[in-house]
């Protein structure tokens, strides 16, 4: 990767990747206009400690399937390879100084940025831009004072925690993520598609 180059940076879980993802990635790509944006899954995020999470090689295997094919989206595996908490500072002080970097933030996070490890140089080393995200309204994030770009867009429902409570619930998560995020669950028995995955296959035979 050339420094220099303006870079927006989605991180998360991506316990799955879904199409929210996506979308999200997409609109700030075009309203920022950024040469790249990097889907970056997190190693051991400091805020969600206590919660398992599905191991690193397989959030990392799905989101490359999510962005395959599109040649803006880039695979950023940095933070699942970095041993300990994982805490966006020392990710932001892996990059080039050069490069511009946005750090692309729902709203419910943005809110909560002030509560981040060294949180006044993560603004001042990255632009924040922000989405909307339900219960979150634009307000909380005033309210910070941080300087932030708002991107307009639907707020989308869609997030991991409901897919794993759908699958979970022995639901399918068909059409919720991309196809081949699909294909990789049901052939790994991730979220409870399994089962699903199985039947699908061979309706489309019948």
């Amino acid at each position: 990767m050339l420094p220099g180059v303006r870079l927006g940076i989605l991180g998360g879980t991506f316990d799955p990747p879904h199409l929210a993802h996506l979308i999200i990635a997409e609109a700030a790509s075009r309203t920022l206009e950024l040469e790249q944006v990097l889907f970056m899954p997190a190693g051991d995020p400091w805020q969600k400690a206590g919660r398992a999470l599905t191991p690193a090689h397989h959030r990392v295997a799905m989101t490359s399937l999510a962005i395959e094919g599109v040649p803006y989206f880039r695979l950023d595996e940095r933070e699942t390879r970095r041993a300990g908490p994982t805490y966006t500072i020392d990710t932001l002080r892996d990059f080039d100084s050069g490069d511009d970097l946005v750090l692309i933030l729902g709203s419910d996070a943005a809110a909560r940025l002030p509560s981040w490890k060294a949180w006044e140089e993560v603004t001042a080393r990255a632009s924040i831009a922000v989405v909307p995200r339900p219960r979150a309204p634009r307000s909380e994030v005033d309210a910070t004072g941080i300087p932030f770009t708002w991107i307009e867009m639907p707020e989308l429902e869609v997030s991991a925690s409901l897919l794993r409570a759908m699958g979970a619930e022995g639901r399918s998560l068909r059409f919720y993520v991309a196809e081949r995020v699909w294909d990789y669950m049901g052939e790994h028995g991730l979220y409870g598609q399994s089962f699903g995955e199985r039947l699908a296959r061979s309706r489309e035979k019948n």
